[in-house]
C-alpha cells in the first residue's frame, strides 16, 4: 500500500507511472471533469478502455414524481462538473474550455463509456487500474483536478491510499457487478457527450 498525501507527492504524479499503455481503467465517482481528463491526457489517450459510473443519478432522464426531486439541485451540480468545478476556476479562466472538451468528447467516443447509479443507495468511490500491474486508487471521491492533487480544494487534506492486488482485485470485483447490473444502472455516454 501507498499514501498519497496530495501535496508532497500527488495522485497525478502517481497515477502517470500506473497508467501504461493498453490499461483498463474502471472509476466509481461522483463527479467527472475535463480538467481530470486535461491533466492526465498523455497517458490517457493510449488506454484501452475506461468505464466511468456515476455513483450517485447523474445525466439520467427523470424517473421521479415532481414532488420526489430531492436530489435534483445536486444532480445538476454533478452535471455541470463535467466541464470544471467551483476549485477548477483558474483552468476554467484560461479560456481553453472549448479546446478541451472537443477533444475530451473525441476521446470519449473513442475509448470511454459512462452508466449512472440510478437508485438512492451509495456506492464507494474508487479508481481502478488494470495494467502490467494492478492498482486501486481509494477513496477518490471524485475525477477533478482536485482530487488528483493538481488543485487545492476545501478540504483540510485530501490523502489518497494506492493498493494493489491482489487487494484491488476485490474493487474490480465489486465495479464489474454494478457495471452489469442493468436494473441499478443507466447508460448515459451519449448524455455525456452531448454536454
Amino acid at each position: 500500500m501507498k499514501f498519497i498525501d496530495n501535496i508532497t507527492c500527488t495522485a497525478k504524479s502517481d497515477m502517470e507511472t500506473t497508467i501504461t499503455k493498453e490499461s483498463q481503467i474502471s472509476i466509481a465517482a461522483s463527479y467527472f471533469s475535463i480538467y481530470a481528463f486535461e491533466a492526465l491526457k498523455k497517458e490517457l489517450q493510449d488506454i484501452s478502455e475506461l468505464r466511468f459510473i456515476f455513483t450517485s443519478p447523474t445525466f439520467i432522464s427523470e424517473k421521479a414524481a415532481k414532488e420526489k426531486r430531492e436530489f435534483y439541485i445536486p444532480r445538476l451540480g454533478r452535471e455541470r462538473s463535467l466541464y470544471g468545478t467551483e476549485f477548477e476556476v483558474k483552468l476554467r479562466n484560461e479560456l481553453s474550455q472549448r479546446a478541451i472538451a472537443k477533444e475530451c468528447a473525441e476521446w470519449i467516443k473513442a475509448k470511454v463509456r459512462f452508466k449512472s447509479n440510478t437508485t438512492t443507495s451509495s456506492i464507494p468511490n474508487f479508481l481502478h487500474i488494470n495494467a502490467e500491474n494492478t492498482f486501486v486508487y481509494l477513496p477518490l471521491n471524485s475525477f477533478t483536478t482536485t482530487n488528483l492533487g493538481c488543485e487545492k480544494g476545501d478540504e483540510l487534506c485530501n490523502p489518497v491510499n494506492r493498493m494493489p492486488a491482489p487487494y484491488s482485485n476485490n474493487y474490480l470485483k465489486i465495479f464489474n457487478e454494478l457495471w452489469s447490473d442493468n436494473a441499478k444502472m443507466q447508460d448515459v455516454t451519449e448524455e455525456v457527450i452531448k454536454n
